[in-house]
C-alpha cells in the first residue's frame, strides 16, 4: 500500500506545472478547453471544462475560494482517484470523465473525450456521454439534403448528415455548424448574444446546443467587455467640406456656435461644412451634403427622423447590468433561479441618478407629457422624474414636502391608462393587440410608447397588464415558436372578419366562394393560390394569421422592440420571457389583507413596557385589514395603501423604502383638566390618530387598548385624508396624490 501511494504521489509531482492536472495537456484554448488556470502557490493548474466534467469533484467553495469555487484539496484528491483509471481513448492514467450511464465503464481525458466523441453537457450535473449514448438530432420531415450546404458561421461547405461533428438549427433546420464553430462562437457571443445565425431564434437554439455539449458562458458578448470598444462611436466628424472655407483658424476649427460651427450633414453625418461657408442662416442646423440631396432627388428629406432629429441614446445595452457570476456552477443541489420580476426590474434601478428632471403635466394629459418628455433632444433615461401637475389656468397645484415621490406614482399610473387607449394598441381591455396606423409610424409613436412603458416599469410604475398573449408572443417569442391562430386576432375587425370566413368553410366549394370575394386581401398577403382540398385550408389560415400579426406589423414590432430597450428591460424580458409574462398580460393582482399586510415591516420598540403595548395592536391591525378586504369597514385596502404610501396598487418595482410600521404611544398622563366620561373609554385612547408619511412609506399605527377605539381612528384619518379634499374637476388628482397629511 506504501508503494503505491507513493506512486501516486510521485506520478501527481511529474507532471509539468504548465500541463492540466486532469487532463495532462498543456493546451491553452479557452473555447474548446475552458479557462487554464495555474496555482503557482500549489504548482497546479487545471482547465475550467475539466474541472466541471469530472466525475469526482464539486464546487464546495466560494467562487473566490480555490478555482472557481473549486477548493484546491478536492482537487488534488480527484487527481489521485482518477490515477488509476484508464483513458478510453489515449489509453493512459488519469482518466476522470465518465459515460453518465452507470452500465457504461468508458472513461476519458476531457481532451480524449472530444476526439472520440463524447458529449459532455455543461448544465445541470455536468453529465458525459459516450458515443452509444449521447444523444442525436433528427432531421426535419421534408428538407431537400441535395442542395448545397455551408457552415452558418465559417461558411465553408459541409456535407448535410448529421454527427458528432455536424449540427442544425432545431427552429429553422437549414443552418447547419462545425461544432469547433458553433463552440467558438458561443464563448463569443455568451448568454445574451448567442442565437442562430439564419433565423436568430435564441430560446430553442441555445437549450438544443446546450444539449448537444455546447458550452455558453453566462456574460455579456466579448465585443462588449472591451475597454473602449465604442469608443469611436462618440467620435463627433468636424471638418468643413465646401469648396471654399472662409474660416481664418482652419477646416478643422468648430465653434460652439455662430458662423463658424460646422454643421454635418443630417443625413450621412459624414460631410461638414461651416454656416459661414456655405450661404447658411445664423441658427441654421438642417442641412444636407450634396452627395444626399442628389441622391433624394433634391429633397433630402426621405430617410429623415420622424421628430426631425437625431435619435436619442437610450442606454440599452451599455448600462445593461451584469450577470452575477460569469462561471457556470456545479453544484449538486443548488438549481439555478432566474428570481421574480420585481427583483429583475429592481436590478435596472441603481441606472438612475439625479440629476431630476422636471415634467409638467396640464391637466390629466400625461402621455402628452411623456411624448415630450422622450422627445427632448437631451432626453436621458436615467434621470429621476420630478412631475408637475397644473391645471387649466396653468397655476400649479399645492404641494406638501414630500408629495413628489407621489406625484410620480400617480402620473405612471394615468400614463399607463393612457398609452393602454392610444392609436397604437386596439382590441379589448386588458387584451390589446398591435395596431397599424400610418400617421403613428410618421410620428414614431411605436417607438416613443415602447420607451414610456420601459421607463415606467423602471421607475416604480404599475405592471403593464394590458398586453395580449399574441402581442407578447411576438415580441418576444414566447411561447417559442408557437403558431398564431384566428382566436389570437384582433375581435370584429376587417381581416379578422374575413380569415374566420375562411377558417369556417365547410366545404372546398364554400372555400373557393369565400377565397373569390377575399382575393384583394389574398392577393396583398401572398396567399392568392389555388385550393384543391379542404385539407389546405389550415395552412392558408396560418400563413394569413401570421401575415395580418406579424408580416405586416413587422415595423410598428421592431419600433416597439427598440423603445422597450431602454434602461435594458427589453433585453430582461428576452431573457426572461416567463418571468415577464404576468407583468405585461395580466391585469394588477387584486389587494388581499394578506398581501397589504406582508407588504410592511412592523419595528417593535426595544422598551419591554412598550412592546406590550404594541402587540396587541398588530393583532388589531390585521382584523382591520381584514375588514377593509370583505366590505365592513368604512374605507378599502386601496384608500388605506394610498394614505400609507400615496399609491392605490403594487407597483412592478417593488416600493423603495419597503414600507414600515412603528407605533404612536400616547402620553404617559391625562392632560390637565381632564374628565373621566364614565363609559368605560381609556384616556389613552382619546385623539390618537394614526400618521403617515408617503415619502418614505412610514406608517404610525395609534397604540389604543380596544379594537373599536383602533378601527375608529383609523377611519376618520384615512377618510379625512380620501374624500374631503377639494373635488373640482382638476383638483381631484390632489386626492390621488395625498397632499393634506394628519
Amino acid at each position: 500500500m506504501k508503494k503505491k501511494a507513493r506512486s501516486q504521489t510521485t506520478q501527481m509531482n511529474s507532471i509539468p506545472e504548465d500541463c492540466c492536472v486532469l487532463c495532462r495537456c498543456s493546451d491553452d484554448d479557452p473555447a474548446m478547453f475552458g479557462e487554464k488556470v495555474t496555482l503557482k502557490e500549489h504548482k497546479l493548474s487545471v482547465h475550467y471544462f475539466c474541472l466541471l466534467t469530472s466525475c469526482g469533484v464539486y464546487q464546495r467553495g466560494e467562487e473566490g475560494e480555490g478555482i472557481f469555487g473549486f477548493l484546491v484539496e478536492d482537487i488534488k484528491n480527484e487527481v489521485r482517484r482518477s490515477a488509476r483509471l484508464t483513458c478510453f481513448g489515449c489509453k493512459k492514467k488519469g482518466a476522470c470523465v465518465g459515460c453518465n450511464v452507470r452500465s457504461c465503464r468508458k472513461m476519458v481525458h476531457f481532451p480524449c473525450g472530444r476526439k472520440q466523441m463524447f458529449v459532455s453537457q455543461f448544465t445541470g450535473y455536468f453529465p458525459s456521454y459516450c458515443p452509444d449514448h449521447s444523444p442525436s438530432q433528427s432531421l426535419c420531415t421534408g428538407l431537400d439534403v441535395s442542395l448545397p450546404h455551408s457552415c452558418s458561421i465559417c461558411l465553408d461547405s459541409i456535407d448535410p448528415v448529421l454527427s458528432y461533428s455536424i449540427l442544425k438549427c432545431p427552429s429553422c433546420h437549414t443552418s447547419w455548424f462545425h461544432r469547433d464553430c458553433v463552440q467558438r462562437q458561443a464563448h463569443s457571443a455568451g448568454l445574451f448574444f448567442f442565437r442562430c445565425t439564419l433565423c436568430n431564434n435564441k430560446e430553442n437554439f441555445q437549450e438544443e446546443m446546450l444539449r448537444m455539449g455546447i458550452y455558453i458562458p453566462e456574460r455579456d458578448a466579448s465585443w462588449e467587455l472591451e475597454a473602449n470598444a465604442y469608443s469611436e462611436l462618440l467620435e463627433v466628424y468636424k471638418h468643413c467640406d465646401a469648396l471654399t472655407c472662409l474660416c481664418d483658424s482652419g477646416r478643422t476649427h468648430s465653434a460652439k456656435s455662430g458662423w463658424f460651427e460646422v454643421i454635418r450633414c443630417r443625413l450621412c453625418g459624414s460631410r461638414g461644412t461651416h454656416r459661414k461657408c456655405s450661404g447658411l442662416k445664423l441658427y441654421t442646423n438642417n442641412w444636407a451634403c450634396t452627395d444626399c440631396t442628389q441622391a433624394t432627388d433634391g429633397k433630402a428629406s426621405l430617410v429623415g427622423s420622424p421628430q426631425g432629429g437625431q435619435r436619442r441614446s437610450l442606454l440599452s445595452k451599455r448600462h445593461r447590468p451584469s450577470v452575477h457570476s460569469s462561471i457556470s456552477c456545479k453544484r449538486a443541489s443548488l438549481p439555478e433561479r432566474s428570481g421574480s420580476p420585481e427583483e429583475i426590474l429592481q436590478s435596472l434601478v441603481p441606472q438612475l441618478h439625479p440629476p431630476s428632471v422636471q415634467v409638467e403635466v396640464t391637466g390629466d394629459q400625461a402621455l402628452a407629457a411623456g411624448l415630450d418628455l422622450v422627445r427632448r433632444a437631451d432626453f436621458d433615461p436615467t434621470q429621476t422624474l420630478s412631475i408637475r401637475f397644473k391645471d387649466m389656468d396653468q397655476t400649479a397645484l399645492p404641494s406638501s414636502p414630500w408629495d413628489s415621490d407621489t406625484a410620480k406614482k400617480y402620473f405612471l399610473k394615468l400614463l399607463m391608462h393612457q398609452i393602454q387607449e392610444c392609436v397604437v394598441f386596439e382590441g379589448p381591455d386588458g387584451s390589446k393587440n398591435l395596431a397599424l396606423d400610418s400617421q403613428a409610424l410618421c410620428e414614431d409613436l411605436y417607438f416613443d410608447v415602447g420607451c414610456l412603458l420601459a421607463l415606467s416599469l423602471v421607475h416604480g410604475g404599475p405592471p403593464v397588464g394590458f398586453f395580449s398573449r399574441a402581442l407578447y408572443q411576438c415580441l418576444f417569442n414566447y411561447p417559442a415558436n408557437r403558431p398564431l391562430t384566428v382566436t389570437h386576432m384582433t375581435p370584429d375587425t376587417h381581416f379578422t372578419h374575413q380569415v374566420s370566413r375562411i377558417a369556417e368553410a365547410k366545404s372546398l366549394d364554400e372555400l373557393k366562394a369565400v377565397m373569390a370575394v377575399t382575393w384583394e386581401y389574398l392577393a396583398l398577403a401572398g396567399c392568392n393560390r389555388p385550393i384543391s382540398s379542404l385539407k389546405e385550408r389550415e395552412a392558408l389560415v396560418e400563413d394569413l394569421v401570421s401575415f395580418t400579426m406579424i408580416t405586416r406589423m413587422q415595423l410598428p414590432l421592431q419600433r416597439l422592440r427598440e423603445g422597450l430597450q431602454t434602461l435594458g428591460v427589453f433585453d430582461q424580458v428576452q431573457l426572461f420571457p416567463s418571468v415577464f409574462c404576468g407583468v405585461f398580460c395580466e391585469a394588477a393582482a387584486h389587494l388581499t389583507a394578506q398581501t397589504v399586510d406582508q407588504l410592511f415591516t412592523i419595528n417593535f420598540s426595544e422598551q419591554e413596557e412598550a412592546l406590550n403595548r404594541e402587540i396587541p395592536v398588530v393583532t388589531f391591525w390585521r382584523h382591520f385589514l381584514l375588514e377593509c378586504e370583505v366590505g365592513r369597514s368604512s374605507i378599502s385596502l386601496q384608500d388605506l395603501l394610498c394614505f400609507a404610501t400615496g399609491t392605490e396598487e403594487l407597483p412592478a418595482v417593488s416600493h423603495l423604502p419597503p414600507p414600515s410600521i412603528s407605533f404612536l404611544h400616547p402620553p404617559t398622563s391625562p392632560p390637565p383638566g381632564f374628565k373621566e366620561e364614565g363609559r368605560g373609554v381609556d384616556w389613552r385612547d382619546k385623539g390618537l390618530f394614526p400618521q403617515s408619511e408617503p415619502e418614505s412609506r412610514h406608517l404610525l399605527l395609534p397604540v389604543t387598548t380596544a379594537y373599536q377605539t383602533f378601527k375608529s381612528s383609523m377611519e376618520q384619518a384615512i377618510s379625512h385624508h380620501v374624500h374631503l379634499l377639494p373635488t373640482e374637476s382638476l383638483r381631484e388628482v390632489e386626492v390621488e396624490f395625498g397632499s393634506t397629511c394628519l
